[in-house]
């Protein structure tokens, strides 16, 4: 993962019944594939985290779609898989990964909400032991929490901590992480992984320096990234190219605003992120990825205005989405 890559979010596909559409499921991981990303990150947030509900009972048939997807991938992505709850379920979860031939565990740490940070580090170590993992820190509008530095460098001491997605949607705890890598020691190990979605290019182009040597993040594991993916890619090679020649030119600031300004319509930030998953399938749907923006509670959907937004950004900002490339290829990834 240092190298440095594109991981969209895997979202979830389903059926008006609200089953799981395996075909398009299937379909979807293989569109990430070919656009060229370098990971998918399947189980998380924007999977929907009520795949893991008795009533539902889908992490293993996402996990294993996804796993079958990159079997057949002529280079085959990192696999990525969620791992929620306390430590025994969380582990059990890691276990399931690994026997589907997963990579690492993405760990939330929605469940510790009054948790002190050595319970939380001991958590992560644990989980660790099953599967190498990577930290979380989740904005607590989409149901995270505030983590310290301290925390943040406590974790830095499990040696199988292989990186970290960084999503507090904040200057301030974003800073935080990185300056807990880089007291670490361990900023030529640990990835850093941008997860804000509101300043991926911002993100992609910092480099911090708190006294011991810079560091810096190596890509970007996004829920904005599970639309435009082929987009994402080019955007990604670009701000390497601006790093390797020390000069980021205003064109990529400003196509950072347009990316912002995306994410703001598809995440839905006028009504506190509530059509964040709807308003991704809602562009997947218009593109024939989706049949339709059904998510695993009914009552779970586009926000009014939502859809009007959308209309906006995607009229102003083609070249963020995959259009034409998803047109001539989808009828291959649906067979």
């Amino acid at each position: 993962m240092i190298e440095g890559m594109v991981i969209p979010a895997h979202p979830l596909v389903l059926l008006p019944t609200r089953r799981l559409d395996e075909r398009r499921q299937l379909a979807l991981s293989r569109y990430y594939i070919a656009a060229g990303a370098g990971g998918l990150a399947v189980g998380v947030h924007t999977t929907q985290f009520a795949i893991r509900r008795p009533e539902h009972g889908l992490l293993r048939p996402v996990l294993e779609l996804a796993a079958g997807a990159a079997r057949e991938a002529p280079v085959r992505p990192l696999l990525i898989a969620g791992v929620c709850g306390f430590t025994p379920q969380a582990v059990s979860e890691a276990g399931l990964a690994a026997n589907l031939g997963y990579d690492a565990s993405l760990v939330s740490l929605a469940a510790f909400a009054d948790a002190s940070d050595e319970d939380m580090v001991r958590h992560c170590a644990a989980v660790s032991e099953v599967l190498p993992i990577m930290g979380f820190y989740l904005q607590p509008a989409v149901g995270g929490r505030a983590l310290s530095h301290s925390f943040w460098l406590q974790l830095t001491e499990i040696e199988r901590l292989i990186a970290i997605k960084v999503a507090p949607f904040s200057r301030y705890q974003t800073l935080d992480v990185m300056r807990a890598v880089a007291e670490s020691g361990r900023a030529d190990e640990i990835a850093l992984y941008t997860g804000n979605d509101d300043s991926i290019v911002s993100d992609l182009l910092t480099e911090a320096d708190f006294g011991g040597g810079p560091v810096r993040f190596h890509g970007g594991l996004l829920g904005q990234w599970a639309v435009g993916t082929r987009a994402a890619v080019r955007l990604f090679e670009e701000t390497r190219r601006a790093l390797h020649a020390q000069c980021v030119s205003p064109s990529l600031l400003a196509l950072g605003a347009a990316l912002t300004d995306t994410n703001a319509a598809l995440f839905d930030a006028a009504h506190g992120f509530r059509g964040c998953i709807a308003g991704i399938h809602e562009v997947l749907r218009r593109q024939g990825l989706m049949a339709g923006t059904w998510c695993l509670a009914s009552d779970e959907g586009l926000s009014p205005g939502q859809a009007e937004e959308i209309d906006r950004v995607m009229a102003a900002y083609p070249y963020l989405h995959d259009d034409a490339f998803i047109r001539e290829r989808l009828d291959s990834w649906l067979k």
